[in-house]
């Protein structure tokens, strides 16, 4: 039988996102770049490890140094397994998005809680053919995360704002105003291109995972959209990324103490959810998800 029994208590490491113009993190000490190889190929680049009081954190660029790689042709399956691979326990996703909301401006930091997943042209688990695993993402967002991340924005003073819903657009165009005007008559909050599939494959590797989404500008449905200019969208998107790297110094600590297992139970996501025969299961899968899903597979 699988081993499915989570241990006592947990070393947290921090996995970090960076989203658009978060390339890397201030403080960081005995820092260094490595490069991962996962069976899913390379991850979006190297990984910069390091300590930051005292915490060992891991902090991975979504789109590489300088921005190469576009929302759809991000390898998040290498993403998340490079991270799991690195032992990151708890994953805190930077997000850049647009507003559906007045009362969330540019500037504004929104602590999301749910997600609405328009993308279509991404991988989005690790299992299919060979293994067949349906993995609960009724609740994507560990909310211990959620809880640190509020009380270290509130703590400094940031604009932020806790619980929302994230529209994951497939892009790399913007939306119209029609589909705009649609995702706002949905309730959502703010919408961007990025965390789908990214929340779904961190739950998958039984991470703890929580996003903070940055506003940088009011999505087309507003009446002030069309005389945004690049240059204040860059100006916001910079301001933003100052303000990401304090709150990333600010909640580590609060992250980095030895715990148990999570009261949500995301690191036992997979308990229940492979339902493939140990006898009917590929091989070469199985040696592919050896981070991801080696807790349980372990035991046949």
């Amino acid at each position: 039988m699988p081993d499915t029994r989570a241990p006592d208590r947990i070393k947290p490491v921090i996995g970090i996102i960076g989203g658009s113009g978060l390339y890397d993190i201030d403080g960081l000490e005995d820092k260094a770049w490595r490069r991962v190889t996962t069976p899913w190929g390379d991850p979006s680049d190297a990984l910069l490890e390091g300590t930051l009081a005292g915490v060992r954190c891991v902090f991975l660029p979504r789109h590489g140094r300088g921005h190469p790689l576009s929302p759809s042709h991000l390898n998040y399956r290498a993403n998340i397994d490079a991270l799991k691979r690195a032992g990151c326990t708890d994953v805190l996703s930077l997000s850049a998005v647009g507003s559906l909301k007045e009362e969330l401006p540019p500037g504004h930091f929104v602590i999301v809680d749910q997600f609405i997943d328009r993308s279509f042209a991404r991988e989005k688990s690790f299992f299919g053919e060979g293994c067949v695993a349906h993995v609960s993402v009724a609740h994507p967002v560990c909310p211990r995360l959620g809880d640190a991340l509020e009380g270290a924005a509130r703590g400094l003073g940031l604009p932020v704002t806790r619980g929302g819903t994230y529209l994951v657009m497939e892009g790399p165009q913007f939306s119209t105003k029609a589909e705009s005007a649609l995702y706002r008559s949905w309730g959502c909050s703010v919408i961007g291109m990025t965390n789908m599939p990214e929340a779904k494959l961190a739950r998958e590797a039984e991470l703890c995972y929580a996003t903070v989404a940055m506003v940088t500008d009011y999505d087309c449905w507003h009446p002030d959209h069309d005389h945004v200019t690049v240059e204040a969208v860059v100006r916001v998107l910079l301001g933003n990324a100052e303000n990401a790297r304090a709150l990333v110094k600010a909640v580590v600590p609060a992250l980095g103490a030895e715990r148990g297992p999570c009261s949500a139970g995301c690191d036992r996501a997979l308990d229940h959810a492979i339902i493939t025969a140990p006898a009917q299961r590929d091989p070469a899968l199985m040696a592919k998800l050896d981070a991801v899903a080696g807790r349980v597979l372990a035991g046949g």
